[in-house]
């Protein structure tokens, strides 16, 4: 039996991978798992997996949860805070981590993962955008194995060489072209735009998805940050990644070969797809998602993202070429922006300016050190709250 700590656990990515836990309960256990706030969602998980430990960010909340458990007779330890999210990570009874909290707040247990060797999935690409160089030593010197769950870049590793490990450039590989919905508002003028509401933002045509990351998704903030995500994966530079916008949301990304051969992986937009490939890898596994049906589909289309629409992607591709603070800057000023967004304080196109502002102030700071990083992105945000006061 492979023990799983799922790290934010109570959300979507969260609940895909303990559907597919379900499935398969004669090879997986679940051995720790984490949440914010979602006290009564964490209890029903607890009731239905028995895990050894139970993990909330907020104290008062782990007060409430633990009081739940012990009436209901469970032995499972809760704690909580950061350095109880870092213990779940490092629990010798997790060979595999599910890194799914969303945001800067899953970098450090993220860390954690890795330095201790286990099979970490992915999820949190901030781990990535924020501290790509240090994440990515503490894989190779804590012996981890790495793999991807964005959809796009679990696509992109299924089509790379059998036996490739993230980390290095594949051998033979020209370029990588990771497809993007485009979101609800694609084809959208920018007068459009900025009428926007948080609900209309919310609703993805095609993927269920946190509120945070649906907004991302219709800025293109979450393409942009993808591509981030892909330098440091496959050990590449921007220039060797394209953004196709893809509005069917079939084909997750594709590899183009030095030979000309462009290979894609397609399936129906469900994150148990990627899951299961990364808790079953090199094996397959039955992920109760539905067979893709290429006939009833139709046709595919493509087109290139629109950069005077989406702002957003041009921000972070600049901050990939950058390097440095940039990418932390524009990770910290976007999550401070759709907070902001999504409680009514700033427009849609406000995510955007609000993001620009802070690279220009503070993109040069160093970030080199996971020290740095963090004051840098708690600099970021304090900067980019004082000016939200500019929206009022």
């Amino acid at each position: 039996m492979i023990g799983v700590a799922v790290l934010g656990s109570t959300g979507s990515v969260g609940l895909s991978t303990l559907d597919v836990i379900d499935r398969h309960r004669d090879r997986f256990r679940v051995a720790a798992l984490t949440a914010h706030r979602d006290v009564e969602g964490l209890f029903r998980q607890c009731c239905e997996h028995h895990p050894s430990l139970a993990v909330m960010a907020d104290e008062a909340a782990a007060h409430k949860l633990e009081k739940k458990l012990k009436q209901s007779g469970l032995k499972t330890e809760v704690r909580a805070g950061s350095a109880a999210l870092r213990e779940a990570a490092e629990s010798p009874e997790a060979r595999y981590v599910m890194a799914a909290i969303v945001g800067a707040a899953g970098l450090e247990s993220a860390l954690a993962a890795a330095r201790a060797g286990k099979r970490v999935l992915l999820a949190n690409k901030e781990a990535l955008v924020m501290a790509g160089r240090i994440f990515m030593e503490a894989v190779r010197e804590g012996g981890a194995e790495l793999l991807p769950i964005d959809s796009e870049h679990n696509a992109v590793f299924q089509c790379l060489p059998a036996g490739y490990r993230p980390g290095t450039w594949p051998r033979g590989v020209r370029r990588i072209l990771l497809t993007a919905s485009g979101g609800p508002f694609r084809g959208w003028s920018p007068e459009q735009l900025a009428q926007v509401t948080p609900k209309q933002a919310c609703a993805h045509p095609n993927w269920s998805m946190g509120r945070k990351i649906s907004v991302d998704s219709a800025t293109m903030m979450n393409k942009g940050l993808e591509v981030i995500e892909a330098c440091w994966l496959f050990d590449t530079t921007p220039a060797r990644v394209q953004v196709l916008v893809h509005p069917q949301s079939v084909v997750h990304s594709m590899v183009e070969y030095d030979d000309g051969s462009v290979l894609a992986q397609l399936s129906n937009p469900d994150m148990r797809t990627p899951i299961a490939q990364a808790l079953g890898w090199p094996d397959r596994l039955e992920a109760g998602v539905e067979p893709l049906d290429v006939l009833q589909r139709g046709r595919l289309d493509f087109e290139p993202p629109d950069p005077d629409a989406f702002p957003c992607l041009r921000l972070a591709m600049q901050a990939a070429e950058t390097g440095g603070g940039a990418p932390v800057v524009l990770n910290a000023a976007n999550e401070v922006a759709v907070a902001a967004f999504l409680e009514g304080r700033v427009p849609f196109t406000g995510i955007a300016d609000l993001v620009a502002r802070a690279l220009d102030r503070l993109a040069s700071n160093p970030a080199d050190a996971l020290e740095e990083v963090l004051a840098l992105d708690r600099l970021t945000r304090g900067t980019a709250e004082a000016e939200l006061t500019s929206f009022a």
